[in-house]
């Protein structure tokens, strides 16, 4: 694989990303729990941040960019633990692929590549940390109750990304 499809690649995935964060954000509106919609819609949002930032260091390049089809994202769960267990899922899938990225760009000698891609990594374990953080509380507190009143209430609190 060359950098360009690998930089593409990993464009795609973070759109992909957030639409998957929208599906959620969607699906806890029907529970009404305005904080944890909130909570997605900006991870939503940053995930299309970190999107326009590789579709930049593409062009910046003079690179092509390939934008791919976005799949369609699920709006229904069967819990909340589900839907942070989905976005656990796809962070430790966007975190793998960052790092293949990274050993890509090793190979080619794409040592420019570098500094976005440690920036991406570092971000990772921040996405990682944070994801797990709520889904841990759930599993602590359950999914109803005083609880998660105030793990919702604490999820809206939650600032853009700087």
């Amino acid at each position: 694989m060359s950098m360009e499809k690998g930089l593409n690649d990993q464009l795609n995935m973070e759109f992909q990303a957030a639409y998957l964060y929208l599906g959620m954000a969607a699906y806890v509106e029907t529970l009404n729990l305005p904080g944890f919609a909130h909570w997605m819609q900006e991870q939503a949002k940053e995930e299309v941040g970190h999107a326009m930032r590789f579709y930049s260091f593409i062009t910046d390049r003079g690179m092509s960019v390939t934008l791919k089809g976005i799949e369609a994202a699920p709006t229904t769960y069967s819990s909340l633990t589900e839907v942070f267990e989905s976005a656990l899922e796809n962070e430790k899938a966007v975190t793998q692929s960052i790092h293949d990225l990274y050993r890509l760009a090793d190979t080619e000698g794409d040592f420019g590549a570098h500094p976005l891609l440690e920036e991406f990594a570092v971000e990772q374990l921040e996405e990682e940390k944070s994801v797990t953080y709520v889904l841990d509380a759930l599993r602590r507190i359950g999914e109803d109750g005083t609880g998660l009143f105030l793990l919702d209430r604490d999820l809206s609190q939650r600032q853009p990304e700087a």
